[in-house]
């Protein structure tokens, strides 16, 4: 039976509309111009509608006319939070507590009418499949919200999410077909496909997509989940995908099914078929199709759904504790820097300056040369970096030779995005590290929490500019980085420049710490992210 906690109904409650027709009176003078406005007014009417005492079948018309326009302006006040570095600021942290709580409040109304189904309401006995498919999907686009911003949920919300679909198990309601107009290419669905779909969004290392792969996760999950299924036990076979498994009476999502001991809230989900099903399609690429042909995506490049493809077969069906470079704790912390010009400080022991105008050493440097006869190399200190960006403490939660995820000590400091530059120094180094955020995510306490990528090699801070006749960029230098290569790895020798400054076959002057110039050709830009490029290049 479920038991998702409900507060009770409140005769003194007066929403602007008390049934079906008033309500649609009300959207129909509801400006949608003042996007903020319209979006407070349904939050607080409905909010109010659910704490009015009304017929459970009149309850269920006015949420469905709701849908439509509720719809509409989450996810136009949703772009307001598109791209935004964490953690979010005031502003964009109130629309999305907004947004949120606009989607659980459809979830209570829904809630509500299932309230009145059992407790026998008469009218709504053939309405319990689409009441518990309604209340399963939008407490999945509250997950879903937090998967897009990067915050990390509530786990009450896996508890209201595995109730529900508890229920529909009790109900037998878990295959049943329900209409949803809203959703014109996918107009039916079931709790179970939604379920599902919701489990294995969670599951697929969400911080690590950006916004379009998360919309192509969410497509492609409503066509493939109603091919999945439920289970209460399993078989796995040696070179198999294995199953995957979820306590429904736990506040958990999916975990590998040798980690969970079995009971009778146990749930297996098979992973074999939807492992063929990513190989199949990511083959059908590889031979020409395009994306369409496929059946995934009608604007995509079939790269970008090959690399997704391939990224979501290692995250639900490859073993990641196999992996290379497997991630082991660490009780130590480190120092970050952000931005090219605090990096280039932090590395070099001096702000960056023009090299003709740069006349004046700092301190720092200063004493350096008057005690050793030179600036020592990756020596800095908090006044050395000159720009305005201080270094912060971070705790390292776990580490590989690949990379590492940190926790910021401070609830404050420098927003960050996914790709950006950040230069790492562990407590025991002399020296610091180039790396790239993988991923963001603030925690539950408040907490911004990274994923870090090291770059191969301990980088060197340079200045570079352009040079020839045919510049599309100034010829002033600019901070930048130079890679050693790797034998070891076979990765050759590279350079970390500003965004958008490669051009294939420019010719670059280089700078070194020592004064020492030389020319290169940049030849390949190998990665690109918010605030660098990395690029091949050969001397000149």
């Amino acid at each position: 039976m479920l038991t998702l906690p409900l507060e009770p109904t409140d005769d003194r409650a007066n929403p602007h509309f008390k049934d079906a027709e008033s309500c649609a009176q009300w959207l129909g003078q509801l400006q949608l111009t003042n996007l903020q406005l319209a979006h407070s007014l349904l939050l607080t009417q409905i909010n109010e509608l659910n704490r009015y005492p009304m017929r459970g079948l009149e309850r269920l018309h006015t949420l469905e006319l709701l849908r439509e326009t509720v719809g509409y302006v989450q996810d136009d006040y949703a772009k307001k939070l598109i791209a935004k570095p964490l953690p979010l600021s005031e502003h964009e942290l109130m629309v999305f507590v907004a947004i949120v709580q606009l989607w659980q409040a459809l979830v209570l109304g829904y809630q509500r009418c299932l309230q009145a189904f059992i407790a026998g309401d008469k009218q709504l006995e053939e309405h319990g499949a689409l009441l518990c498919q309604r209340c399963l999907l939008y407490s999945g686009l509250e997950i879903f919200e937090h998967l897009h911003t990067g915050y990390e949920f509530d786990p009450r919300l896996w508890h209201q999410l595995h109730q529900l679909y508890a229920f529909a198990e009790e109900q037998n309601w878990q295959t049943a077909e329900v209409t949803d107009l809203l959703n014109i290419k996918y107009p039916y669905s079931n709790c179970r496909s939604i379920y599902i779909k919701t489990l294995l969004a969670c599951y697929a290392r969400p911080a690590e997509l950006s916004r379009t792969h998360l919309q192509l996760l969410d497509r492609w999950l409503t066509q493939w989940s109603s091919a999945l299924t439920v289970e209460r036990s399993y078989t796995a076979s040696k070179g198999d995908a294995q199953p995957l498994a979820i306590d429904l009476t736990s506040e958990h999502g999916l975990q590998p099914a040798r980690q969970i001991k079995h009971n009778d809230g146990t749930r297996y989900l098979a992973m074999v078929p939807l492992s063929k099903l990513l190989r199949v399609k990511t083959i059908l690429l590889q031979q020409g199709q395009t994306p369409q042909q496929a059946g995934l995506c009608d604007h995509c490049n079939s790269n970008d759904c090959i690399e997704l493809l391939t990224f979501l077969h290692q995250s639900w069906c490859e073993d990641i504790n196999a992996r290379f470079g497997e991630r082991h704790p660490v009780a130590q912390q480190a120092q970050l820097c952000y931005k090219p010009e605090s990096i280039y400080a932090y590395l070099s022991g001096k702000s960056f300056k023009q090299p003709k105008q740069d006349t004046t050493l700092s301190n720092t440097a200063r004493k350096q040369i008057e005690t050793f006869g030179r600036v020592l190399k990756n020596a800095p200190d908090k006044e050395s970096a000159g720009t305005g960006s201080l270094l912060e403490t971070w705790k390292f939660d776990n580490e590989s030779i690949l990379g590492a995820r940190l926790t910021r000590d401070e609830l404050f400091g420098e927003r960050l995005s996914r790709n950006q530059l950040v230069g790492v120094r562990p407590g025991d180094a002399e020296t610091f590290m180039l790396g790239i955020t993988a991923w963001t995510n603030i925690t539950r306490s408040g907490h911004l929490q990274i994923g870090v990528r090291y770059l191969p090699g301990i980088a060197e801070a340079v200045n570079i500019r352009a040079t020839g006749v045919n510049k599309t960029v100034s010829d002033k230098y600019v901070p930048a980085f130079l890679l050693p290569a790797v034998a070891a790895l076979k990765i050759p020798a590279s350079l970390i420049i500003p965004r958008d400054w490669f051009q294939h076959g420019r010719v670059v002057e280089i700078t070194r710490q020592n004064a020492e110039k030389q020319r290169a050709k940049m030849i390949l830009s190998v990665e690109h992210g918010l605030d660098y490029e990395r690029v091949g290049f050969t001397p000149v």
